[in-house]
């Protein structure tokens, strides 16, 4: 029986990049956004900034690994 080689030229591979880049930067991003314009309700901000922080270290996290 035969190995199978599987060879792959890279279609399709790009839309996973920006799906999984997506996933990790866009919440903190709305997060950080949403933040901004609570302002001036200093406790819903500092919820949403830490929100944002929270989410891109656990994005970086798992999403980094699963780009290695």
């Amino acid at each position: 029986m035969q190995n199978l080689i599987l060879t792959v030229n890279g279609e399709g591979f790009e839309m996973l990049l920006y799906f999984i880049l997506a996933i990790m930067f866009g919440p903190p991003v709305l997060f950080a956004i949403i933040g901004i314009l609570f302002r001036k309700r200093k406790t819903v901000a500092k919820v949403f900034y830490i929100l944002a922080a929270v989410y891109l270290v656990i994005g970086l996290g798992l999403c980094g690994s699963m780009m290695l």
